[in-house]
């Protein structure tokens, strides 16, 4: 039973969906914008922005537990020069969601992620 479950279990076991997550998470904030189905990018979006205010807040901690997360160590460099300047205004909602109509193959609705400017 799924009573009150706030995670999206996106079909796969724990180990495969936070490998799956991180990567997609790191690809959003080295890319800016990525394409990807639907449910994924609803389960990318609040792991991005956890990442975003962690480059906000800019202390060692912050930027230790941004490196754990994220693939790429100069990623997590650049994120935490370009931040503080860039989102210093925005209380949050640093990503938006684009639906679009074209499907995969099995017929899953895919939606563009991007992070806000």
């Amino acid at each position: 039973m799924r009573h009150r479950c706030r995670v999206p279990l996106l079909g796969k076991p724990a180990d495969q969906r936070k490998a799956l997550l991180r990567s997609l998470t790191t690809e959003l904030l080295r890319h800016g914008r990525i394409t990807t189905t639907a449910t994924r990018a609803k389960a990318v979006r609040s792991e991005a922005e956890k990442i975003i205010t962690l480059a906000k807040d800019g202390t060692l901690a912050a930027r230790r537990q941004a490196m754990g997360y994220l693939f790429d160590k100069g990623l997590v460099h650049a994120l935490f020069a370009g931040v503080p300047d860039r989102y210093s205004s925005r209380a949050g909602g640093y990503t938006r969601i684009l639906r679009t109509v074209s499907r995969r193959g099995d017929n899953a609705k895919m939606a563009i992620i991007e992070l806000v400017d």
